[in-house]
């Protein structure tokens, strides 16, 4: 029998987390430091469990993947999911706008941009605004991810020089975050 379009998405979902759930849980035991056996053992799991685990052939429960990464030093959480639609300014130019914003580790939010031929140090203010300002005008999804912080977008806002349909595009999620902190720049 065929599977309903429904049951075939939740089955590529399930394959789907299957993959990185395991590449999750090997990311936390190197980021810990520690081999399969040391962290099966203070996990409370076998190491040939734990393998099939980081490897896709099994998946754990949550309570399971919950456990071993509490044993690695992280904490399982929920976090929105964020999602971009594309937009186009006057003169026919792409660009993204996200669902809401976010935050990214330190090392990323004030680490090394590179967009376009250009590389950006963005822990230096200056050129932090100008790496957000390229990459709000017309950087893909992935690179508004891997290098926009919202907190960092939120504080440098009012300074960014922008196109009119771009900062309109992003001012409701810039605002948004201003008053949920209660915080006005």
């Amino acid at each position: 029998m065929v599977p309903s379009p429904m049951e075939q998405a939740l089955r590529d979902d399930v394959a789907h987390w299957a993959r990185h759930g395991g590449l999750l849980l090997r990311r936390a035991r190197r980021a810990a430091s520690l081999n399969q056996k040391a962290l099966a053992s203070v996990s409370g799991t076998s190491r040939t469990t734990l393998s099939a685990y980081e490897h896709g052939r099994k998946s754990p429960t949550l309570e399971t993947a919950g456990r071993i990464l509490d044993a690695a030093g992280f904490r399982l959480t929920l976090e929105a999911k964020v999602e971009c639609v594309t937009l186009a300014t006057r003169d026919g130019r792409a660009f993204h706008v996200p669902s809401r914003l976010w935050r990214l580790p330190v090392p990323a939010a004030l680490g090394v941009a590179r967009v376009g031929d250009r590389v950006y140090d963005l822990a230096v203010r200056a050129e932090r605004r100008a790496a957000y300002a390229a990459l709000l005008c017309g950087g893909e999804p992935d690179e508004l991810l891997a290098h926009v912080d919202g907190v960092l977008l939120v504080e440098l806002w009012d300074d960014l020089p922008l196109p009119e349909e771009v900062r309109a595009a992003w001012e409701p999620l810039v605002q948004e975050a201003r008053q949920e902190t209660g915080v006005m720049f």
